[in-house]
Order: structure tokens, then C-alpha cells, then sequence
């Protein structure tokens, strides 16, 4: 696991560098320090650098020194938009708890669909970017959507009813016309490379994204 990386700012925050090292922690100094960090630790009388280090590193935890324990204290610390304080009067083991308790709260970052991929057509649906080969495909966000649905049934006939409710639930039973337009755009991209023919229709039942046309008498795998 890669060491919670903390910028210090001010002289009281800075000498706890060599603790936070020891304590399992990659210390910066000085408010400069460019993204990504884990928590920025302020000293006393630092808190209007709040507004600029949040502009420069988002939502990370911000904590203020505070040189006594004070309701007063309190308030201007978090009034001045930290997350919390840490007692300068306590020495680094006020520190090192708080750190723990606000990087304990943190959200784990989501974990990144894998790609979906059939034949030399990749589709990455976390950076919404396709690959046909070695060309890029430029697609709308509906084409995405279309093409992560039959992507995630491929070999599988999805049906007209199953495409409206996924991607135009807006639109209605009435509205599948739009279906064949998005089907024909987004085959053309598929195929302008020349590429060979993945996303079939087939009559009476929907569409299917293979390498190789459903026959008439396969059983549909979707059933």
C-alpha cells in the first residue's frame, strides 16, 4: 500500500515531518506542493491558505493547528473551512490520531469497469472511448450506451423492448424508429475502416453484436 502522502505548511507543522516519516507517512513542506496528496496539516495562524489549497487539491482533509483546546479554538478552525484540528500543545500523537481518523473516513476510490471487448473492438466505459483496432472511435453518449449494452450481451440478441428501456425510457413502446437510426450510425463508425460487419440485425427479434451473424435456427442464449 502506497504511504498517505501529507503536506505540511507553517514551522510547527513542518517539524512533525520527521515523525510523520517515521509513522509511516510521505511528508511535503510547503504549500506549493502539487496533486495528489492524502491530507494537508496546517499550522496555526495558516488558515488563510484554506481557500487556495483547496482550490489547488479539492476535497483532501485539511487540518489546522490549534494551540489549545478551546471552544474557540474550535469554531475558527472549523469556520475557516478545515475538517478539524490537531493540538500543537499535545505534541504529534494529537496528530498522527486525527490524520488516521480522517483518512479512515475517506471513500475508497470506485473501482474502473473493465473493458468490454469483442473481436479488435474494445470499448473502455470509464473514459467513455472505444477502440476499433488501432482507430479511435468518436462516439456520442447514446452511441456509448448502445454499444456498452450489446457489448455486455454480445453473442446474445438484445431486443428492441430491452434497447428502449436501457437507453430512451423517456421515449416509449412507440418510439423504436430511433433505434434503427442510432443502429445505423453507430455501425458506420464500427466500419469505417472497412472493417468487417459485428453488429447484426436479425428480423423479428433485435440486434446482436458477434463476429459472425445469428442463423435462423440458433436458439437465442438470451432466453
Amino acid at each position: 500500500m502506497t504511504a498517505p502522502v501529507v503536506l505540511l505548511v507553517g514551522a510547527e507543522a513542518e517539524a512533525l515531518a520527521p515523525r510523520l516519516l517515521l509513522s509511516g507517512y510521505t511528508p511535503h513542506c510547503g504549500r506549493e506542493r502539487e496533486a495528489p496528496l492524502d491530507a494537508v496539516v496546517l499550522s496555526p495562524g495558516q488558515e488563510r491558505d484554506i481557500p487556495f489549497l483547496r482550490k489547488r487539491h479539492g476535497a483532501v482533509p485539511v487540518l489546522l493547528g490549534v494551540c489549545g483546546d478551546t471552544v474557540e479554538g474550535r469554531e475558527r478552525c472549523l469556520s475557516c473551512g478545515a475538517d478539524d484540528f490537531w493540538l500543537t500543545d499535545h505534541g504529534p500523537s494529537d496528530l498522527l490520531m486525527r490524520l488516521r481518523l480522517q483518512l479512515s473516513h475517506r471513500p475508497l476510490p470506485p473501482t474502473p469497469a473493465p473493458p468490454l471487448a469483442l473481436a479488435d473492438l474494445v470499448l473502455m466505459p470509464e473514459r467513455q472511448a472505444a477502440r476499433r483496432g488501432g482507430r479511435l472511435l468518436a462516439l456520442t453518449g447514446r452511441e456509448t450506451e448502445l454499444l456498452q449494452l450489446l457489448l455486455r450481451h454480445r453473442g446474445e440478441v438484445v431486443s428492441r423492448d430491452t434497447i428502449l428501456r436501457e437507453i430512451w425510457p423517456e421515449r416509449g413502446e412507440g418510439a423504436s424508429n430511433v433505434i434503427e437510426v442510432y443502429v445505423r450510425y453507430l455501425r458506420r463508425k464500427l466500419e469505417a475502416g472497412g472493417e468487417r460487419r459485428l453488429l447484426h440485425t436479425v428480423r423479428g427479434r433485435g440486434y446482436c453484436l458477434a463476429e459472425a451473424p445469428p442463423r435462423p435456427g440458433d436458439p437465442d442464449p438470451s432466453r
